[in-house]
């Protein structure tokens, strides 16, 4: 094992999107910046009853394009996504496992819910068929960790591998504590982020009871409006974020290219209730500024936040009240946005996308809107980037998102 090093660089090397705006990063990057919308009907299933009959659902795509037709009906949905995705990650990076210690290079996947669609359809067949019915691969489709299992196998990659599971945190974690075990010297290279597929019957029924999502059926393409004083509700999105990231010491050994630095990484609970945030901010306020800390970065050098922003009442506005706590004066300089007004609200894959996103920004220069921002709130009164996206020199990003049981996470990623 290496020697442990808390400050080793680490950087960005591939990465891979499966999202209702694209199958791909070139696409998928491409209709975020053209603020289009990924939301529409649910089709998936028959929403006639629900509240919320819209989702950002993936469409036109067909897994069995990227993995074994057996594996696909073998799997989950959302194990679907994440091994899709993560294989256009590995491409992306050009890793060679041939040329690779497989006990160096790691995979970790999260989910914030699993196979909820496996779970659903399984139920129906025990009530309908009998327990004799159910299928023998019910259970490892629907663990949290199975994706990230099927990954290493695929890879041959016997370095750290676990499941993450923090609700809309989830990835933002998994990649997280990735950044920590190439740190640590325990590997070279990790394949890590989210995946969720949870537009489903059951899932939407209880979101729906919880009165947490958005019921603007009549208009999908408005309905996710973070920020705006109309915001009533999250809308559901599915599929995947995966990124490798490695050592740099590592990726120029062997001449990867290298999208940014991933510099600072950290966790926190507000501890203060299982579905709403602090409403002083204040586990998420510790979370940004312990990032900042372990990136060794000052709240002026950051260029550009990736929020959470899920378009509810409270996390949008307690979210900007916590920016407020740690960036000061500086917060009204800060470019601000949020995707999931185009591609809803992925829950456990919601930080991958994001932190593809934010590396996008650094590469490109250019800073995604937060579209149907229409009228301002009161309480979110800074530069969220309304509407159209805007050129800037990016060189330092947060992306933060928090989940269900109080849990908050932020990445800082820096231009190399």
């Amino acid at each position: 094992m290496e020697t442990v090093s808390p400050h080793k660089r680490v950087v960005v090397t591939g990465m891979g999107v499966i999202a209702s705006l694209g199958h791909n990063v070139n696409e998928f990057w491409a209709n975020i910046l053209a603020g289009k919308n990924g939301i529409e009907r649910v089709t998936l299933f028959d929403a006639t009853d629900y509240a919320c009959k819209i989702g950002a659902e993936v469409r036109g795509w067909d897994p069995t394009q990227h993995m074994d037709a057996k594996e696909v009906r073998r799997n989950d949905r959302y194990t679907h996504f994440g091994f899709c995705a993560a294989k256009q990650a590995v491409a992306d990076a050009k890793l060679d496992m041939a040329r690779e210690d497989p006990d160096r290079v790691g995979v970790i996947i999260g989910s914030g819910i699993g196979g909820m669609l496996t779970i659903e359809t399984q139920h129906s067949v025990l009530v309908e068929r009998g327990p004799r019915k159910v299928s023998p691969f019910m259970i490892p489709a629907l663990i949290s960790n199975m994706c990230g299992g099927l990954v290493a196998i695929e890879l041959g990659a016997r370095g750290p591998n676990f499941g993450v599971v923090s609700a809309c945190a989830t990835a933002t974690h998994a990649i997280g504590e990735s950044l920590r075990m190439i740190r640590g010297g325990e590997a070279d290279v990790m394949v890590c982020g989210g995946s969720e597929a949870a537009i489903t019957p059951l899932a939407y029924a209880g979101f729906c009871s919880m009165k947490a999502m958005s019921t603007n059926n009549d208009a999908p393409h408005k309905a996710s409006r973070p920020f705006d004083l109309n915001r009533d509700g999250f809308i559901m999105g599915e599929g995947a974020g995966i990124l490798v990231i490695e050592s740099l010491e590592h990726a120029l050994a062997r001449g990867a290219r290298i999208y940014c630095e991933l510099i600072g990484y950290a966790a926190t609970c507000d501890a203060y209730h299982i579905t709403s945030p602090d409403p002083e901010g204040k586990g998420l306020s510790l979370a940004m500024s312990r990032a900042l800390s372990d990136a060794r970065v000052a709240p002026h050098e950051i260029d550009y936040i990736n929020a959470h922003g899920t378009s509810t009442p409270y996390n949008d506005k307690f979210e900007t009240l916590s920016i407020k706590k740690v960036f000061g004066d500086h917060a009204r300089k800060l470019l601000i946005s949020s995707t999931k007004s185009m591609t809803g609200h992925l829950l456990g894959a919601a930080g991958g996308i994001e932190a593809i996103i934010s590396v996008k920004s650094i590469e490109s220069g250019e800073v995604p809107p937060t579209i149907n921002l229409e009228t301002p709130d009161p309480d979110c009164d800074l530069d969220y980037v309304p509407n159209v996206k805007r050129r800037a020199d990016v060189k330092t990003v947060l992306s933060d998102n928090l989940g269900f049981g109080g849990q908050n996470a932020a990445l800082v990623f820096r231009k190399h």
